[in-house]
């Protein structure tokens, strides 16, 4: 029988030094895209997914991330103090009551297999998400969330699974690269993983971006490797050698991705999800009419 996934990982331990300095005193995961920061959208993503515990692996100065899901006690009362109902509920669904948020250090910035490895006392022998906060996902009305097409394809399929989609050749060394074959519609059956190779060594253009649905087994070969490429321990090393024992698979999913590591995705998806939004959609189409026009 295939388990149900309850169960996330978000490393979020990183530095965000290409944000400096608004990253100087905050986690680069509390950038805010329109009212809400990065981290909370991936949060509301796993929920959407059936996840029930989120376990965030931290580092120092990422306090903020803990403090906005925990209960706010005197903004709480002051809020409805004031009678302001409507931002009361806002802030206090910020995590449904059903959903448990567990909280890990990573005692050093070794790497996003390590810190993946960091979450192995609480996923145990369960299979597990892994959401990088940083690719932010977006689907339009009516589509199902991009970690919950994963885990509905990994209830039937029972396999670990790789989000993929075809990046320019030129842009193959910033990202894990697969070579794969056809398997089902929207899924191919992963033959090599490699972690950043240079345009001439890909050897395709079908990059991971960062949503994962994985096999418990993965913490066995992250504990025994060596430090990859940059000295880090690479989740993509790990899943290269998780494929010697079980079948992965790539799926390019529905919707769209803004890399918000980087200022011009962050702006995309600012700009995108601003036109969206119900207070400021209509005005903000509006005011960027008036600027192209200028």
């Amino acid at each position: 029988m295939i388990k149900k996934i309850t169960k996330a990982v978000f490393p979020v331990a990183g530095l965000g030094s290409r944000f400096l300095p608004a990253t100087k005193a905050q986690p680069k995961e509390m950038l805010p895209i329109v009212d809400k920061p990065l981290i909370h959208y991936a949060v509301e993503e796993a929920v959407a997914a059936g996840i029930t515990e989120m376990i965030f692996i931290t580092g120092r100065n990422k306090r903020a991330i803990e403090d906005h899901f925990d209960k706010a006690y005197e903004l709480e009362k002051e809020l409805e103090a004031a009678g302001k109902k409507r931002l009361l509920e806002l802030v206090q669904n910020v995590v449904p009551k059903n959903v448990n948020c567990i909280f890990i250090r990573q005692s050093a910035p070794l790497g996003l297999g390590h810190a993946v490895l960091c979450a192995r006392p609480v996923i145990g022998e369960e299979p597990f998400a892994v959401l990088l906060a940083d690719d932010f996902m977006d689907v339009d009305a009516g589509q199902r969330p991009v970690l919950a097409q994963m885990t509905d394809i990994y209830a039937k399929e029972g396999m670990s699974i790789l989000a993929v989609q075809d990046v320019p050749r030129s842009e193959t060394k910033q990202y894990g690269i697969v070579s794969a074959t056809p398997y089902r519609p929207n899924l191919e059956r992963v033959n090599a993983i490699i972690e950043k190779p240079a345009p001439e060594d890909a050897p395709s253009t079908l990059a991971v971006v960062g949503r994962y649905v994985l096999s418990s087994r993965i913490f066995h070969y992250l504990e025994n490797l060596g430090s990859g490429a940059g000295g880090e321990i690479q989740l993509t090393d790990g899943i290269a050698n998780l494929m010697q024992a079980e079948s992965v698979l790539a799926y390019r999913y529905t919707g769209q991705r803004y890399d918000c590591g980087s200022k011009l995705g962050y702006l995309k998806a600012t700009v995108a999800m601003g036109l969206k939004h119900e207070e400021t959609g209509e005005a903000f189409a509006e005011f960027l009419k008036e600027i192209a026009a200028k």
